[in-house]
């Protein structure tokens, strides 16, 4: 078995990126504070043709070289707009018709194994604070509270693996449904 070179890899160009079919995914990052975070949010997003970010309240924004460091030029492929009200923004969303899943561990979530996700829907996938989580009023605006199913002793994980995994998860049940 041989390495791939990266002229290997079948990417797409920043411009047929733009005019690619999107995933119905949309990443909320609320009041996210690591920059490497939110670079790393971009990447998967990026990997996953993922319609659009939205980064909130204390959500540093491009252009960063710390954000640019771990997001290796995504923030110039996918779609990002700043909001300051994350709950302002769920309204907003929710009034579009997209459904607003906060990633949290909360009474009565869902495990994301668990979830099938509606054929013609857009979601909001909504992940929060390093360590305070998705604001609990933004939990209380969505339409539903995903879990990512842990067994270990911390039953936490760092929110750009959180992302990773709940978008692929999410990518690939979409995607097995055309």
């Amino acid at each position: 078995m041989r390495k791939l070179k990266n002229s290997e890899l079948d990417r797409l160009s920043a411009d047929a990126f733009k005019k690619a079919i999107k995933t119905p995914l949309i990443i909320v990052l609320d009041n996210v504070r690591s920059l490497n975070n939110i670079g790393s949010v971009f990447r998967t997003s990026d990997a996953f043709l993922v319609e659009k970010i939205y980064l909130c309240g204390i959500t540093a924004t491009p252009p960063h070289k710390d954000i640019h460091k771990t997001a290796l030029g995504s923030t110039e492929t996918v779609d990002w707009e700043y909001a300051q009200d994350t709950l302002g923004l769920i309204e907003k969303l929710k009034n579009s018709d997209i459904k607003i899943i906060s990633v949290e561990q909360a009474k009565n979530a869902m495990m994301l194994n668990d979830f099938e996700p509606e054929r013609n829907t857009t979601y909001a996938i909504v992940f929060g604070h390093e360590v305070k989580g998705v604001s609990q009023e933004v939990v209380n605006a969505s339409h539903q509270v995903l879990e990512i199913p842990q067994f270990g002793t911390k039953h936490s994980l760092n929110i750009s693996v959180s992302c990773g995994i709940v978008v692929w998860d999410l990518f690939t049940k979409l995607t097995l449904q055309s």
